[in-house]
């Protein structure tokens, strides 16, 4: 029988129209430094109105279910990489240098030595992503969370100059989408993943011929941290769009950096599918398009330029060690065309 995202628990539609709902509340806070609205991979606030001023870029996310394999095989110091991973991705999708990042652990029972390890974590992604670990919290609240169990959420902020803002807007038909290759399965999906592999520590630790390694090895690979890579390139290439695949993979955040009346057309056999996600579709028995609304499918960032200059984007960053592929071409129509 399959099982899709969904049937696994989570309910995408509803997170669309909560956000719709809640829109009437967010907008009534804005004030005139205020860039755009919800639905950008970061939030916008101008520091001045100079066209070429400061803005800040802020960004926040949590790791999600992931969390529970972190739980059962006692493994507790990358989750904190997941933790900047969320936010700071995000924010260098707009353009911006992340600086600062703050972090907040809620729990069951304080374990100093479990705490450290989390936040061990946090900073080796703060380092990755070049901003400094600046303060956080840590809640202790017995009786809320179940024994050993806890929640990790990060806050980061970034600068940008306005004259320089990412936003997708100069995007046309017949720019090139460039893929950068995800570490693995990152921080979404996991309601689903952990119908498909319960979190059993024996099970997980148990090595997998279809993956070349344990499922616990797979699951828990941190998130990559693209940071520096899109910081580096960004100051040498014109780079029109940025999409980080979370959430809603391929199919809900390409659109997010498209103008009105264009489509990503994603060429699939362009690279490999990791072996994870393979195994993922076989187990859950669903669709390609389901599995690329769920899953980033090897794919973390997709990058947006000129046709002219992808071969040259494409070849430096191979010389930078990165494995980029050309993920597909922008046309005409709506949404993601696989």
């Amino acid at each position: 029988m399959a099982i899709d995202y969904k049937q696994a628990g989570v309910d995408v539609e509803a997170g669309y129209s909560a956000v719709k709902l809640m829109k009437q509340y967010v907008s009534k806070t804005y004030d005139k430094n205020v860039l755009g609205d919800l639905g950008s991979f970061g939030g916008f606030y101008a520091l001045d109105d100079k066209p070429d001023g400061d803005v800040l870029v802020a960004g926040t996310d949590g790791v999600g279910t992931k969390l529970k394999y972190a739980f059962v095989t006692g493994k507790h110091d990358t989750i904190g990489i997941d933790a900047v991973a969320m936010c700071v991705n995000d924010i260098v999708c707009q353009g911006a240098r992340p600086l600062i990042f703050l972090d907040y652990i809620a729990l069951s029972k304080l374990v100093p030595e479990k705490v450290a390890e989390i936040v061990k974590g946090v900073a080796e992604g703060c380092m990755q992503a070049g901003c400094a670990l600046i303060g956080g919290e840590t809640a202790e609240m017995p009786g809320f969370y179940a024994a050993d169990e806890y929640d990790i959420a990060g806050f980061s902020v970034g600068v940008a100059k306005k004259n320089k803002i990412i936003n997708g807007a100069s995007i046309k038909e017949g720019d090139v989408l460039i893929g950068l290759r995800s570490s693995g399965i990152h921080s979404n999906g996991y309601s689903l993943v952990r119908q498909l592999y319960p979190p059993v520590r024996e099970e997980l630790e148990k090595f997998d011929e279809e993956l070349g390694e344990s499922a616990a090895e797979a699951i828990l690979r941190p998130t990559r941290i693209y940071v520096k890579t899109v910081l580096d390139l960004i100051d040498k290439y014109t780079v029109k769009g940025i999409a980080h695949i979370t959430g809603g993979g391929f199919i809900e955040n390409i659109p997010r950096i498209l103008p009105e009346g264009l489509a990503a057309e994603i060429d699939r056999s362009s690279y490999e599918l990791p072996p994870i996600f393979k195994a993922l579709k076989k187990r859950a028995g669903i669709s390609d398009v389901k599995m690329y609304n769920t899953f980033n499918m090897g794919i973390g960032m997709v990058l947006a330029v000129s046709p002219d200059i992808a071969g040259e984007v494409l070849s430096y960053l191979e010389s930078k060690g990165e494995n980029a592929v050309r993920l597909g071409v922008v046309v005409k129509g709506e949404g993601v065309i696989l």
